[in-house]
Protein backbone atom coordinates (compact mmCIF):
# COMPACT_ATOMS: atom_id res chain seq x y z
CA UNK A 1 0.00 0.00 0.00
CA UNK A 2 2.69 2.43 0.87
CA UNK A 3 4.67 1.61 -2.11
CA UNK A 4 1.96 2.77 -4.44
CA UNK A 5 2.08 6.30 -2.52
CA UNK A 6 5.95 7.13 -3.21
CA UNK A 7 5.48 8.62 -5.80
CA UNK A 8 3.04 11.16 -4.90
CA UNK A 9 5.48 12.08 -1.71
CA UNK A 10 6.93 14.89 -3.93
CA UNK A 11 3.56 16.36 -4.70
CA UNK A 12 2.45 16.52 -1.21
CA UNK A 13 6.04 18.12 -0.65
CA UNK A 14 5.17 20.91 -3.28
CA UNK A 15 1.62 21.37 -1.34
CA UNK A 16 3.26 21.78 1.98
CA UNK A 17 5.91 24.26 0.30
CA UNK A 18 3.40 26.57 -1.25
CA UNK A 19 1.63 26.94 2.06
CA UNK A 20 4.84 27.63 3.87
CA UNK A 21 5.04 30.34 1.53
CA UNK A 22 1.58 31.66 1.87
CA UNK A 23 1.85 31.53 5.58
CA UNK A 24 4.99 33.63 5.65
CA UNK A 25 3.50 35.77 3.31
CA UNK A 26 -0.02 36.73 5.90
CA UNK A 27 2.53 36.86 8.91
CA UNK A 28 3.95 39.78 6.71
CA UNK A 29 0.76 41.99 7.83
CA UNK A 30 -0.87 42.01 11.51
CA UNK A 31 -4.32 41.65 10.53
CA UNK A 32 -3.51 38.24 8.99
CA UNK A 33 -0.48 37.00 10.78
CA UNK A 34 -2.67 34.69 12.49
CA UNK A 35 -4.15 33.16 9.72
CA UNK A 36 -0.70 32.79 8.46
CA UNK A 37 0.41 30.87 11.57
CA UNK A 38 -2.60 28.71 10.85
CA UNK A 39 -1.69 28.12 7.16
CA UNK A 40 1.84 27.18 8.21
CA UNK A 41 0.77 24.75 10.32
CA UNK A 42 -1.06 23.22 7.85
CA UNK A 43 2.05 22.95 5.69
CA UNK A 44 3.69 21.13 8.42
CA UNK A 45 1.13 18.40 9.14
CA UNK A 46 1.23 17.60 5.82
CA UNK A 47 4.92 17.44 4.84
CA UNK A 48 4.68 15.19 8.27
CA UNK A 49 2.49 13.03 7.05
CA UNK A 50 4.08 12.50 3.78
CA UNK A 51 7.49 11.99 5.81
CA UNK A 52 5.87 9.70 7.60
CA UNK A 53 4.92 7.65 4.18
CA UNK A 54 7.92 7.08 2.98
CA UNK A 55 9.57 3.49 2.97
CA UNK A 56 11.54 2.65 6.00
CA UNK A 57 10.45 4.87 8.22
CA UNK A 58 9.87 3.70 12.06
CA UNK A 59 6.40 5.18 12.62
CA UNK A 60 6.87 3.75 16.34
CA UNK A 61 9.67 6.23 16.61
CA UNK A 62 7.86 9.48 14.94
CA UNK A 63 5.06 8.99 16.90
CA UNK A 64 6.59 8.63 20.35
CA UNK A 65 8.98 11.62 18.93
CA UNK A 66 5.31 13.72 17.71
CA UNK A 67 3.36 13.04 21.10
CA UNK A 68 6.81 13.92 23.32
CA UNK A 69 7.41 16.89 21.27
CA UNK A 70 3.85 18.17 21.45
CA UNK A 71 3.16 18.04 25.23
CA UNK A 72 6.35 20.04 25.52
CA UNK A 73 5.30 23.03 23.29
CA UNK A 74 1.92 23.02 24.01
CA UNK A 75 2.83 23.23 27.78
CA UNK A 76 5.70 25.62 27.38
CA UNK A 77 3.25 27.93 24.86
CA UNK A 78 0.48 27.31 27.62
CA UNK A 79 2.72 28.67 30.60
CA UNK A 80 5.00 31.07 29.17
CA UNK A 81 4.38 34.61 29.78
CA UNK A 82 4.86 37.15 27.38
CA UNK A 83 7.61 38.39 28.72
CA UNK A 84 9.31 35.87 28.57
CA UNK A 85 8.65 35.48 24.77
CA UNK A 86 12.08 36.23 23.75
CA UNK A 87 13.26 33.74 25.81
CA UNK A 88 11.69 31.21 24.56
CA UNK A 89 11.74 32.31 20.75
CA UNK A 90 15.93 32.00 21.25
CA UNK A 91 15.08 28.48 23.12
CA UNK A 92 13.22 27.46 19.82
CA UNK A 93 15.96 28.87 17.61
CA UNK A 94 18.75 26.60 19.47
CA UNK A 95 16.53 22.92 19.57
CA UNK A 96 16.33 23.99 15.66
CA UNK A 97 19.63 23.88 15.49
CA UNK A 98 20.38 20.91 18.17
CA UNK A 99 18.03 18.86 15.68
CA UNK A 100 20.38 19.86 12.39
CA UNK A 101 23.40 19.05 14.10
CA UNK A 102 22.15 15.69 15.53
CA UNK A 103 20.76 14.58 12.05
CA UNK A 104 24.47 15.47 10.71
CA UNK A 105 25.85 12.95 13.36
CA UNK A 106 23.12 10.41 12.88
CA UNK A 107 23.69 10.18 9.12
CA UNK A 108 27.31 10.42 9.40
CA UNK A 109 27.16 7.55 11.91
CA UNK A 110 25.25 5.53 10.08
CA UNK A 111 27.89 6.15 6.87
CA UNK A 112 30.79 5.46 8.87
CA UNK A 113 28.70 1.97 9.41
CA UNK A 114 27.47 0.71 6.47
CA UNK A 115 29.64 2.33 4.15
CA UNK A 116 29.32 4.75 1.34
CA UNK A 117 27.74 2.47 -1.23
CA UNK A 118 25.46 0.95 1.24
CA UNK A 119 24.59 4.89 2.23
CA UNK A 120 24.28 5.50 -1.28
CA UNK A 121 21.29 3.24 -1.44
CA UNK A 122 19.41 5.01 1.22
CA UNK A 123 19.21 8.39 0.37
CA UNK A 124 16.96 6.86 -2.79
CA UNK A 125 17.16 7.46 -6.70
CA UNK A 126 18.20 10.72 -7.92
CA UNK A 127 20.46 11.15 -5.53
CA UNK A 128 24.68 12.38 -6.50
CA UNK A 129 26.90 9.59 -5.93
CA UNK A 130 29.19 12.19 -4.80
CA UNK A 131 30.85 11.54 -0.96
CA UNK A 132 32.71 15.19 -1.22
CA UNK A 133 28.54 16.62 -1.89
CA UNK A 134 27.61 14.46 1.43
CA UNK A 135 30.27 14.87 3.34
CA UNK A 136 30.41 19.38 2.56
CA UNK A 137 26.64 19.48 3.42
CA UNK A 138 27.26 16.98 6.91
CA UNK A 139 29.71 19.08 7.66
CA UNK A 140 28.18 22.50 7.21
CA UNK A 141 25.00 21.20 9.27
CA UNK A 142 26.99 20.17 12.14
CA UNK A 143 28.92 23.69 12.18
CA UNK A 144 25.96 25.94 11.67
CA UNK A 145 23.94 23.50 13.89
CA UNK A 146 25.93 23.66 16.75
CA UNK A 147 26.58 28.01 16.48
CA UNK A 148 23.12 28.34 17.01
CA UNK A 149 22.53 25.93 19.57
CA UNK A 150 25.35 27.30 22.13
CA UNK A 151 24.87 30.47 21.00
CA UNK A 152 21.14 30.77 21.58
CA UNK A 153 21.52 28.81 24.93
CA UNK A 154 23.13 32.05 26.15
CA UNK A 155 20.97 34.61 24.55
CA UNK A 156 18.47 32.82 26.32
CA UNK A 157 20.53 33.28 29.66
CA UNK A 158 20.82 37.20 28.95
CA UNK A 159 17.15 37.86 28.27
CA UNK A 160 16.78 35.83 31.14
CA UNK A 161 18.96 37.25 32.99
CA UNK A 162 20.38 34.15 34.41
CA UNK A 163 23.80 35.84 32.99
CA UNK A 164 24.88 39.35 32.65
CA UNK A 165 22.94 41.40 29.56
CA UNK A 166 26.27 44.05 29.26
CA UNK A 167 28.74 42.20 26.73
CA UNK A 168 31.29 40.05 28.27
CA UNK A 169 34.77 40.71 26.83
CA UNK A 170 38.64 39.78 27.29
CA UNK A 171 41.33 40.42 25.83
CA UNK A 172 42.11 39.11 22.69
CA UNK A 173 38.70 38.27 22.05
CA UNK A 174 38.99 38.41 18.30
CA UNK A 175 41.79 36.46 17.87
CA UNK A 176 40.01 33.78 20.00
CA UNK A 177 37.36 33.78 17.56
CA UNK A 178 39.64 33.62 14.35
CA UNK A 179 41.79 30.51 15.77
CA UNK A 180 38.46 28.81 16.60
CA UNK A 181 37.61 29.69 13.01
CA UNK A 182 40.61 28.37 11.10
CA UNK A 183 40.40 24.86 13.53
CA UNK A 184 37.25 24.52 11.70
CA UNK A 185 38.24 25.23 8.48
CA UNK A 186 41.28 22.96 8.96
CA UNK A 187 38.90 20.05 10.55
CA UNK A 188 36.19 20.39 7.80
CA UNK A 189 39.01 19.55 5.03
CA UNK A 190 40.67 16.58 6.97
CA UNK A 191 36.64 15.37 7.46
CA UNK A 192 36.11 16.22 3.83
CA UNK A 193 39.12 14.72 2.38
CA UNK A 194 38.34 11.32 3.21
CA UNK A 195 35.17 10.84 5.45
CA UNK A 196 35.84 7.11 5.97
CA UNK A 197 39.27 7.33 7.25
CA UNK A 198 39.49 7.00 11.00
CA UNK A 199 41.13 10.42 11.53
CA UNK A 200 37.55 11.71 9.95
CA UNK A 201 35.67 10.66 12.94
CA UNK A 202 37.58 12.20 14.87
CA UNK A 203 37.71 14.74 13.26
CA UNK A 204 33.63 15.59 12.60
CA UNK A 205 33.67 15.11 16.76
CA UNK A 206 36.09 17.79 17.09
CA UNK A 207 33.83 20.10 14.43
CA UNK A 208 30.64 19.75 16.92
CA UNK A 209 32.56 20.35 19.72
CA UNK A 210 34.46 23.53 18.48
CA UNK A 211 31.04 24.66 16.78
CA UNK A 212 29.63 24.73 20.30
CA UNK A 213 32.23 26.69 21.84
CA UNK A 214 31.86 29.46 18.57
CA UNK A 215 27.90 30.11 19.43
CA UNK A 216 29.33 31.02 23.24
CA UNK A 217 32.15 32.97 22.02
CA UNK A 218 30.00 34.99 19.50
CA UNK A 219 27.08 35.73 21.61
CA UNK A 220 28.72 36.87 25.13
CA UNK A 221 29.96 39.74 23.72
CA UNK A 222 27.05 41.10 22.63
CA UNK A 223 25.12 43.69 24.42
CA UNK A 224 21.45 43.08 25.88
CA UNK A 225 19.91 46.42 23.87
CA UNK A 226 20.95 44.12 20.55
CA UNK A 227 19.33 40.88 21.13
CA UNK A 228 16.73 41.38 19.20
CA UNK A 229 18.92 41.61 16.37
CA UNK A 230 20.84 38.60 17.83
CA UNK A 231 17.74 36.79 17.97
CA UNK A 232 16.70 36.90 14.18
CA UNK A 233 19.91 36.45 13.47
CA UNK A 234 20.30 33.11 15.30
CA UNK A 235 16.39 32.14 13.64
CA UNK A 236 18.04 32.54 10.12
CA UNK A 237 20.99 30.14 11.40
CA UNK A 238 18.36 27.56 12.51
CA UNK A 239 16.89 27.45 8.95
CA UNK A 240 19.83 27.59 7.39
CA UNK A 241 21.20 24.86 9.33
CA UNK A 242 17.68 23.02 8.86
CA UNK A 243 17.96 23.36 4.85
CA UNK A 244 21.52 22.17 5.05
CA UNK A 245 20.13 18.80 6.80
CA UNK A 246 17.70 18.49 3.83
CA UNK A 247 20.81 18.12 1.69
CA UNK A 248 21.77 15.77 3.88
CA UNK A 249 19.45 13.10 3.37
CA UNK A 250 17.50 15.16 0.48
CA UNK A 251 14.23 16.15 1.50
CA UNK A 252 13.21 18.48 -0.29
CA UNK A 253 10.62 20.32 2.27
CA UNK A 254 13.21 20.45 4.52
CA UNK A 255 15.19 22.61 1.66
CA UNK A 256 12.68 24.80 1.28
CA UNK A 257 11.46 24.90 4.79
CA UNK A 258 14.64 25.77 5.71
CA UNK A 259 15.34 28.57 2.76
CA UNK A 260 12.20 30.51 3.61
CA UNK A 261 13.24 30.54 7.31
CA UNK A 262 16.79 31.54 6.28
CA UNK A 263 15.98 33.89 3.96
CA UNK A 264 13.34 35.64 6.65
CA UNK A 265 15.54 35.73 9.03
CA UNK A 266 18.67 37.23 7.35
CA UNK A 267 16.12 39.35 6.16
CA UNK A 268 14.44 40.22 9.74
CA UNK A 269 18.13 41.03 10.71
CA UNK A 270 18.76 43.46 8.20
CA UNK A 271 15.28 45.56 8.81
CA UNK A 272 16.62 45.68 12.71
CA UNK A 273 19.77 46.53 11.97
CA UNK A 274 18.76 49.77 9.93
CA UNK A 275 16.73 50.94 12.97
CA UNK A 276 19.50 51.13 14.78
CA UNK A 277 21.34 52.79 11.59
CA UNK A 278 23.95 50.10 12.41
CA UNK A 279 25.70 47.14 10.09
CA UNK A 280 25.77 43.68 11.15
CA UNK A 281 29.19 43.93 11.76
CA UNK A 282 28.92 46.74 14.56
CA UNK A 283 26.53 44.61 16.61
CA UNK A 284 28.63 41.63 16.24
CA UNK A 285 31.57 42.78 17.23
CA UNK A 286 31.26 46.55 19.06
CA UNK A 287 30.22 45.07 22.98
CA UNK A 288 27.45 47.97 22.83
CA UNK A 289 26.41 48.83 25.71
CA UNK A 290 29.64 47.95 27.85
CA UNK A 291 30.79 50.87 30.76
CA UNK A 292 32.74 52.79 28.37
CA UNK A 293 29.57 53.87 26.27
CA UNK A 294 27.73 54.35 29.47
CA UNK A 295 29.65 56.65 30.76
CA UNK A 296 29.70 58.86 27.68
CA UNK A 297 26.13 58.66 28.04
CA UNK A 298 25.78 59.95 31.34
CA UNK A 299 28.40 62.62 31.18
CA UNK A 300 25.63 65.00 29.09
CA UNK A 301 22.52 64.16 31.00
CA UNK A 302 21.74 66.98 33.15
CA UNK A 303 18.25 68.51 35.26
CA UNK A 304 15.63 67.44 37.43
CA UNK A 305 12.55 64.59 36.70
CA UNK A 306 9.17 66.62 37.39
CA UNK A 307 6.90 63.89 38.77
CA UNK A 308 3.09 63.99 37.69
CA UNK A 309 0.42 62.20 39.68
CA UNK A 310 -2.22 60.17 37.69
CA UNK A 311 -5.02 62.88 38.96
CA UNK A 312 -2.69 65.05 36.73
CA UNK A 313 -1.71 63.30 33.79
CA UNK A 314 -5.63 62.57 33.35
CA UNK A 315 -6.11 66.24 33.11
CA UNK A 316 -3.71 66.42 30.21
CA UNK A 317 -5.21 63.45 28.38
CA UNK A 318 -8.61 64.40 29.06
CA UNK A 319 -7.43 67.65 27.04
CA UNK A 320 -5.88 66.15 24.20
CA UNK A 321 -7.21 65.70 20.99
CA UNK A 322 -4.16 63.74 19.28
CA UNK A 323 -2.13 60.95 21.70
CA UNK A 324 0.71 59.02 20.55
CA UNK A 325 1.41 56.03 22.32
CA UNK A 326 4.70 54.64 22.51
CA UNK A 327 5.08 50.64 24.13
CA UNK A 328 8.10 49.15 24.96
CA UNK A 329 9.52 46.39 27.30
CA UNK A 330 8.06 48.19 30.47
CA UNK A 331 4.68 47.50 29.08
CA UNK A 332 5.05 43.41 28.75
CA UNK A 333 6.89 43.49 32.14
CA UNK A 334 3.77 45.03 33.61
CA UNK A 335 1.42 43.00 31.90
CA UNK A 336 -0.15 46.34 30.96
CA UNK A 337 -1.13 45.90 27.62
CA UNK A 338 -4.98 45.17 28.08
CA UNK A 339 -5.11 48.66 30.38
CA UNK A 340 -3.22 49.85 27.28
CA UNK A 341 -5.92 49.13 25.20
CA UNK A 342 -8.90 50.39 27.57
CA UNK A 343 -7.72 53.70 28.01
CA UNK A 344 -6.88 54.32 23.87
CA UNK A 345 -10.74 53.31 23.56
CA UNK A 346 -11.38 55.47 25.90
CA UNK A 347 -9.56 58.00 24.37
CA UNK A 348 -10.83 56.97 21.05
CA UNK A 349 -14.76 57.56 22.90
CA UNK A 350 -13.53 61.11 24.39
CA UNK A 351 -12.69 62.39 20.48
CA UNK A 352 -9.24 61.76 20.86
CA UNK A 353 -7.29 60.51 17.68
CA UNK A 354 -5.11 57.89 18.69
CA UNK A 355 -1.77 56.05 17.47
CA UNK A 356 0.25 53.30 18.88
CA UNK A 357 3.89 54.31 17.46
CA UNK A 358 6.15 50.84 17.43
CA UNK A 359 9.88 51.33 17.36
CA UNK A 360 11.34 48.06 15.33
CA UNK A 361 13.55 47.06 18.05
CA UNK A 362 10.95 48.18 21.35
CA UNK A 363 11.30 45.03 23.41
CA UNK A 364 13.59 42.52 23.83
CA UNK A 365 12.52 40.18 20.22
CA UNK A 366 11.82 41.24 17.04
CA UNK A 367 7.57 42.16 16.80
CA UNK A 368 7.48 41.93 20.67
CA UNK A 369 5.36 44.61 20.80
CA UNK A 370 3.03 43.98 17.90
CA UNK A 371 2.09 40.53 19.58
CA UNK A 372 1.30 42.24 22.73
CA UNK A 373 -0.93 44.45 21.13
CA UNK A 374 -2.24 41.82 19.33
CA UNK A 375 -3.05 40.13 22.66
CA UNK A 376 -5.11 42.86 23.53
CA UNK A 377 -6.70 43.45 20.28
CA UNK A 378 -5.65 46.64 19.67
CA UNK A 379 -7.12 47.40 16.02
CA UNK A 380 -4.41 47.27 13.62
CA UNK A 381 -5.34 50.51 11.52
CA UNK A 382 -4.21 52.05 15.01
CA UNK A 383 -1.15 51.07 14.74
CA UNK A 384 2.10 52.92 13.30
CA UNK A 385 5.94 53.15 12.66
CA UNK A 386 8.15 55.72 13.55
CA UNK A 387 8.37 56.75 9.77
CA UNK A 388 4.90 57.73 10.11
CA UNK A 389 4.63 59.61 13.63
CA UNK A 390 7.46 61.76 13.42
CA UNK A 391 6.96 63.66 10.92
CA UNK A 392 3.92 65.01 12.64
CA UNK A 393 5.03 64.68 16.24
CA UNK A 394 5.10 68.93 16.77
CA UNK A 395 1.73 68.97 16.24
CA UNK A 396 0.77 65.92 18.79
CA UNK A 397 -0.76 67.11 22.27
CA UNK A 398 0.62 64.26 24.26
CA UNK A 399 3.01 61.49 23.59
CA UNK A 400 2.98 58.71 26.02
CA UNK A 401 5.75 56.62 26.66
CA UNK A 402 4.80 53.31 28.44
CA UNK A 403 8.09 51.23 29.61
CA UNK A 404 10.35 52.18 26.38
CA UNK A 405 13.75 54.12 26.64
CA UNK A 406 16.13 53.59 24.16
CA UNK A 407 13.61 53.89 21.22
CA UNK A 408 12.42 57.36 22.32
CA UNK A 409 16.04 58.66 23.35
CA UNK A 410 16.99 61.98 21.90
CA UNK A 411 20.54 61.20 22.49
CA UNK A 412 20.79 59.25 19.36
CA UNK A 413 19.61 63.15 18.08
CA UNK A 414 21.75 65.38 20.09
CA UNK A 415 24.87 63.33 21.57
CA UNK A 416 27.61 62.51 19.28
CA UNK A 417 29.40 60.84 22.34
CA UNK A 418 26.57 58.34 22.81
CA UNK A 419 26.39 54.67 21.74
CA UNK A 420 23.41 55.21 19.81
CA UNK A 421 23.77 58.29 18.17
CA UNK A 422 22.63 57.76 14.81
CA UNK A 423 19.88 55.44 15.77
CA UNK A 424 16.56 56.35 14.29
CA UNK A 425 14.10 56.65 17.11
CA UNK A 426 10.57 58.19 18.10
CA UNK A 427 10.65 61.76 18.38
CA UNK A 428 8.81 61.90 21.17
CA UNK A 429 10.35 64.85 22.50
CA UNK A 430 9.13 66.71 19.88
CA UNK A 431 5.51 66.42 21.11
CA UNK A 432 3.83 69.23 23.35
CA UNK A 433 3.68 67.33 26.22
CA UNK A 434 5.48 63.94 26.96
CA UNK A 435 4.20 61.31 29.77
CA UNK A 436 6.58 58.84 30.49
CA UNK A 437 5.54 55.84 32.32
CA UNK A 438 8.61 54.34 34.49
CA UNK A 439 9.15 52.48 37.63
CA UNK A 440 12.49 54.75 38.43
CA UNK A 441 14.41 56.39 36.75
CA UNK A 442 16.99 53.33 35.87
CA UNK A 443 18.36 53.43 32.61
CA UNK A 444 16.77 50.85 29.72
CA UNK A 445 18.14 47.67 28.80
CA UNK A 446 21.05 49.07 26.69
CA UNK A 447 22.68 50.70 30.04
CA UNK A 448 22.04 54.78 28.42
CA UNK A 449 21.24 57.57 30.48
CA UNK A 450 17.89 59.19 28.44
CA UNK A 451 17.39 62.91 28.89
CA UNK A 452 14.02 63.00 27.93
CA UNK A 453 13.25 62.57 31.34
CA UNK A 454 14.87 65.64 32.12
CA UNK A 455 13.00 67.66 28.88
CA UNK A 456 10.90 70.92 30.09
CA UNK A 457 7.63 69.60 28.26
CA UNK A 458 8.69 65.37 29.74
CA UNK A 459 6.52 64.63 33.07
CA UNK A 460 7.37 61.55 34.53
CA UNK A 461 4.20 59.16 36.11
CA UNK A 462 6.27 56.93 38.44
CA UNK A 463 5.56 53.32 39.53
CA UNK A 464 4.17 50.03 37.58
CA UNK A 465 2.65 50.62 34.36
CA UNK A 466 -0.19 48.45 34.81
CA UNK A 467 -1.41 50.30 37.88
CA UNK A 468 -0.76 53.76 36.18
CA UNK A 469 -2.50 53.43 32.95
CA UNK A 470 -5.35 51.49 35.35
CA UNK A 471 -5.65 54.25 37.33
CA UNK A 472 -5.52 56.67 34.15
CA UNK A 473 -8.73 54.42 33.18
CA UNK A 474 -10.67 54.85 36.76
CA UNK A 475 -10.52 58.64 35.72
CA UNK A 476 -11.92 58.60 32.64
CA UNK A 477 -14.36 56.52 33.93
CA UNK A 478 -15.46 59.17 36.46
CA UNK A 479 -16.02 61.59 34.40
Amino acid sequence: MIEHIQPYINYLYIVASVLFVLGLKKLGRAESARNGNFVSSIGMLIAIIATCLLVGMEFKWIIVGMIAGSAIGAIAAYRVKMTSMPEMVGLLNGFGGLASMLVAWAEFHKWVTMGWDQYYLTLGAGAPNSPLFTAIAMIFTAIVGGVTFSGSLVAFLKLAELMPGKPIQFAGQQIVNALILVALVAGAVIFCRDPSAPIAYQAFIGIMIVSLVLGVTSVIPIGGADMPVVISLLNSYSGIAAAAAGFIILNNVLIVAGSLVGASGIILTKIMCKAMNRSLANVLFSGFGSASGKKKAADGVQGEAKPISAEDAFLLLEAARSVIIVPGYGMAVAQAQHSVRELGELLTANGCDVRYAIHPVAGRMPGHMNVLLAEANVPYEQLAEPQDVNPVMETVDVAMVIGANDVVNPAAREDESSPIYGMPIINVDQAKTVIVLKRSMASGFAGIENPLFFKDNTRMLFGDAKASVSALVAEFKNI
